[in-house]
């Protein structure tokens, strides 16, 4: 009877998980907390307690390693108004750092092989952005890899009205500074 009730309790918990609702904007972001890589946890709720947060779930691949700079810039344009960054890494210990250091991350970040992160914002998607405002309501999401950099820009002008700050052209911040490569004859 024990094993009965038990293999039912995990049925319908299994079913209830595999037919809910995806996150949405106006949702209340989900319970996140992760260790970075020195350890020190990352609260999703302490950190949108005082202000918006982008939660950026993304890997090394070569499309989100040509995005990183648009992200980046993005953090840099709007940190000075109270936006936080976490970006989730889906690569193991060892490949990541030596990307570090090549990349000159300067966000706060997570590693996540196995990819729980994914699992709790809902989305199978590489690369996923949440942007969390202030108080923990979903206010943008944005999934898939755009290397041109409109996500980002896109992205940006959320946080823009979020924190009532005048727009960065992220896109264009970027592009500018990018030296262009153009192919031998």
């Amino acid at each position: 009877m024990k094993s009965i009730l038990a293999t039912l309790t995990l049925i319908l918990a299994t079913t209830w998980n595999t037919y809910a609702d995806p996150l949405k904007v106006g949702d209340a972001a989900p319970e996140f907390k992760i260790k970075d890589t020195k350890g020190k946890e990352i609260n999703l709720a302490k950190l949108a307690k005082n202000g918006p947060v982008l939660v950026r779930l993304t890997c090394g691949c070569l499309g989100c390693d040509r995005e990183l700079p648009y992200f980046q810039a993005l953090h840099e344009a709007y940190k000075k108004d109270g936006i936080k960054f976490v970006a989730v890494f889906a690569e193991p210990d060892n490949k990541f750092a030596t990307y570090v250091k090549t990349k000159k991350l300067n966000m706060q970040y997570a590693l996540d092989p196995t990819k729980d992160s994914w699992k709790i914002f809902d989305t199978k998607t590489m690369p996923s952005n949440f942007l969390i405002g202030k108080g923990g309501k979903i206010a943008a999401i944005s999934k898939g890899c755009d290397p041109s950099g409109l996500i980002a820009r896109n992205l940006g002008n959320e946080v823009a009205k979020l924190v009532k700050t005048t727009q960065v052209d992220i896109k264009a911040q970027v592009d500018k500074n990018t030296k262009k490569i153009t192919p031998k004859k």
